[in-house]
């Protein structure tokens, strides 16, 4: 993995997930135009585990809003294996997302007024071989929390069973946005360990944003950002257990 120009695959064979080139995003016009995203160059591969690091308004949520095409760039291509995302239609966009997106938020986003199982049976009924809502909740370690409210339910615990409910729907790439922002130590644990188990598991391509530099440890590649652009990135030779994490 590298921020500029990849071959299609690691030394490990994993082939490129997203290949993203020369990628700008600006709100508004003039004097007030705001330019999250200056000409960002990177490749994600299948598979990894991949942490974003950066301050506010570094460009990190921007970009992985346009990888889950919930955004689009101002300029600037992003192919998703060999399709361009930049030349596809809403509708295209929409099926992609559905297809072959989970997102995670820093905020649960449960419904109330359904059990732990409801909220993940949900998006179930968008894909075409989705994952058993009782299993997504086992495998984030809440097969005992199945009927529960989220009103009943820890923070930690709503949060690893909206990881379930984008997990559900078996997609090939996560993205998570600050997941354990809301969350104590030894709460964010639980939740990142979930997300490297399934990353293990299902080898799925994820991708988290986080404020928190000690997170990166568990990342197969670290991307800095700043100012909108890729200011560097890192390879650990060594992953670390969410669970030998500490902030």
């Amino acid at each position: 993995m590298d921020g500029s120009s990849n071959p299609d695959t690691t030394e490990e064979g994993r082939h490129v997930a997203f290949r993203v080139r020369g990628l700008t995003k600006v709100y508004g016009t003039g004097a007030a135009a705001v330019h999250a995203l200056r000409g960002v160059d990177l490749d994600l591969h299948e598979g990894e585990l991949i942490v974003l690091l950066g301050p506010s308004g570094s460009g990190k949520s921007t970009l992985l809003n346009i990888l889950g095409a919930l955004d689009r760039p101002t300029s600037g291509t992003i192919h998703f294996r060999d399709r361009e995302l930049t030349a596809a239609s809403e509708r295209e966009l929409t099926v992609f997302r559905r297809r072959h997106v989970g997102f995670i938020f820093q905020f649960y986003n449960l419904i109330p007024s359904l059990t732990a199982r409801e909220n993940v049976a949900l998006v179930t009924e968008l894909v075409d071989k989705p994952m058993p809502p009782d299993e997504a909740l086992r495998l984030v370690g809440l097969g005992d929390r199945l009927n529960h409210f989220p009103a009943q339910l820890s923070g930690g615990e709503q949060q690893r069973v909206a990881v379930a409910r984008a997990v559900a729907k078996r997609p090939e790439v996560l993205l998570c946005d600050e997941p354990t922002g809301a969350l104590d130590s030894a709460t964010g644990v639980r939740v990142l360990e979930a997300l490297a188990d399934i990353n293990q598991t299902l080898g799925t391509t994820t991708v988290v944003i986080t404020h928190n530099a000690s997170i990166a440890g568990m990342a197969d590649h670290v991307i800095h950002f700043g100012n909108g652009r890729v200011v560097s990135v890192e390879t650990n030779a060594t992953k670390r257990k969410a669970s030998e994490l500490s902030w």
